[in-house]
C-alpha cells in the first residue's frame, strides 16, 4: 500500500453513480490511494501531510470538459498564453482536465493552433489535447464558424494536421453527409481519434451510418443539427439510439431547454456529457470579442454573432452546468457522471479519468449544497480554495 499524502474527509462522495455519506478519498501523489466512509480514514491519518474536513459538503471528481474554446477573454485560438488563461478560470470552477476546442480556420492557424496545444500537452497533463470543431461542416448549419473557411475533407490537409498535432488530437467534428467524410471518418478512428457528428444536415438515417461507421459523439446535442420530428427524427435520435454514442449537452438555459436536458438524460441514460462550449466571454464581462475569424457581442451572458445574430458558444462553467441538471431534476449521482465520468469515456479516458476510485486520477472538487466550488485539487494538487 502507498502513502497517503492528501486526505479529505467527512463528504458526500460522489463518485461511479453512487453517493457515499460520510465519505472520503486518500491521495498517493498524483492518484487515488484508497476511499472508504465514516472514520475508516484515520488509518491514513499518520502519513497524510494535507487533511481537509468537507464538514458534509458535496465532493465530486475532477470535472472533464471535451468542448470548450475559452474564459477570462482569452480564446483558444490565440496562442499557449491566451489557453494558460482562459483554463486558470475553468478549472477555479472544478476543470480540473481540458480537451483544447479549436473553431474552424485556415488550415495553416489549425495546423499551428494544433502544435501549441501539443506543447501544452507534454507541459501539463491538465490539458488532455485538443478538439477540431471544423472545418468540415456543413455551411446551412455552421453556427459560430467562418463560411469562407468550410470545406470538406480530403487526405492530404488530414494528414497534415495529424502531424501537427503529433498525437494530441482527441476529437474531431465534422458533418457524415459531406463529401469525404466517410474517408476522414475511418482515417480519424483509424489513427485513435474521436470522431463527433456535428454543425450537420444530415438525417436520422445519414447520422446513424456515421455512428456505425465509428464516429461515437454528437457533438452539443440539439444545437447545430436539425431537430426532432415525428417523421424526421434527426440525428438527436439516431444518437439516442446507438448505445455507444455520447451525447455533448450545452446546459446553460440558453442553448437547450431544461425539460429537453431531463429528456435526453432520460433517453440516453450515462451517456450524457456536460460540456461548456465557453468562448472568452466566460468568467469575464459582456462586450465584443472575437470568435476564430467572427465577431460576437455577449450581452447579459449570451454570446451571439454581430451578423446573422447565431448563438456563438457560451460563458458557461462546468459548476453551473452541474447546478442547472439537478434543478432540472437529474440525480445528483446522474449530474456528477456527466461532468466527470461520461466525458472521460467519451475520449477514451475513461479508465483513469473521472472517478474517485484508487488508481485514478487525484483529481477532486469540493462543492457546497447549492454546488458552488469550495476547493479543487489535480493530480494531487490543490489549485483552488474559496474562504470558507
Amino acid at each position: 500500500m502507498g502513502v497517503a499524502t492528501a486526505i479529505i474527509h467527512s463528504a458526500r462522495l460522489v463518485s461511479g453513480g453512487v453517493v457515499t455519506a460520510s465519505g472520503w478519498v486518500a491521495f498517493d501523489g498524483r492518484t487515488v490511494l484508497a476511499t472508504g466512509s465514516d472514520d475508516s480514514w484515520l488509518v491514513h491519518r499518520g502519513d497524510a501531510t494535507s487533511v481537509t474536513d468537507a464538514s458534509g459538503r458535496w465532493l465530486s471528481p475532477g470535472f472533464v470538459d471535451i468542448h470548450c474554446h475559452g474564459a477570462g477573454g482569452a480564446s483558444f485560438d490565440d496562442g499557449a498564453e491566451a489557453i494558460t488563461t482562459a483554463l486558470a478560470v475553468h478549472r477555479a470552477h472544478g476543470t480540473t482536465r481540458s480537451v483544447i476546442s479549436l473553431v474552424t480556420g485556415t488550415q495553416e492557424r489549425l495546423e499551428h493552433g494544433l502544435s501549441v496545444v501539443a506543447a501544452l500537452a507534454a507541459e501539463d497533463e491538465l490539458v488532455l489535447g485538443s478538439h477540431l470543431e471544423g472545418p468540415f461542416l456543413d455551411r446551412e448549419f455552421r453556427g459560430a464558424h467562418d463560411e469562407t473557411l468550410l470545406r470538406t475533407a480530403d487526405r492530404t490537409s488530414i494528414d497534415r494536421l495529424l502531424a501537427a498535432a503529433a498525437g494530441t488530437l482527441r476529437q474531431v467534428t465534422l458533418a457524415p453527409e459531406l463529401p469525404g467524410a466517410a474517408e476522414a471518418i475511418a482515417t480519424f478512428t483509424g489513427s485513435g481519434i474521436v470522431v463527433a457528428v456535428g454543425h450537420t444536415a444530415a438525417d436520422y438515417e445519414q447520422t446513424l451510418a456515421a455512428f456505425d461507421a465509428g464516429a461515437s459523439i454528437l457533438t452539443h446535442a440539439f444545437n447545430g443539427m436539425r431537430g426532432i420530428h415525428h417523421r424526421a427524427p434527426g440525428p438527436v435520435a439516431a444518437a439516442t439510439h446507438s448505445p455507444g454514442v455520447t451525447l455533448e449537452v450545452i446546459n446553460d438555459g440558453v442553448h437547450v431547454h431544461h425539460e429537453v436536458v431531463r429528456i435526453a438524460f432520460a433517453s440516453a441514460p450515462r451517456r450524457v456529457a456536460l460540456v461548456t462550449d465557453a468562448m472568452a466571454a466566460a468568467g469575464a464581462s459582456d462586450g465584443h470579442y472575437i470568435l476564430g475569424t467572427l465577431g460576437v457581442t455577449v450581452r447579459d451572458g449570451i454570446a451571439r454573432l454581430d451578423l446573422g445574430g447565431s448563438i456563438a458558444g457560451s460563458t458557461l462553467t462546468l459548476d453551473i452546468a452541474l447546478r442547472r441538471a439537478v434543478d432540472a431534476g437529474i440525480s445528483v449521482a446522474d449530474a456528477v457522471a456527466a461532468a466527470t465520468e461520461v466525458p472521460a469515456a467519451a475520449i477514451g479516458r475513461g479508465h483513469e479519468l473521472g472517478q474517485l476510485a484508487p488508481g485514478y486520477a487525484a483529481d477532486a472538487v469540493l462543492l457546497d449544497d447549492d454546488f458552488t466550488v469550495c476547493a479543487v485539487w489535480a493530480a494531487g494538487r490543490q489549485l483552488h480554495s474559496s474562504a470558507g
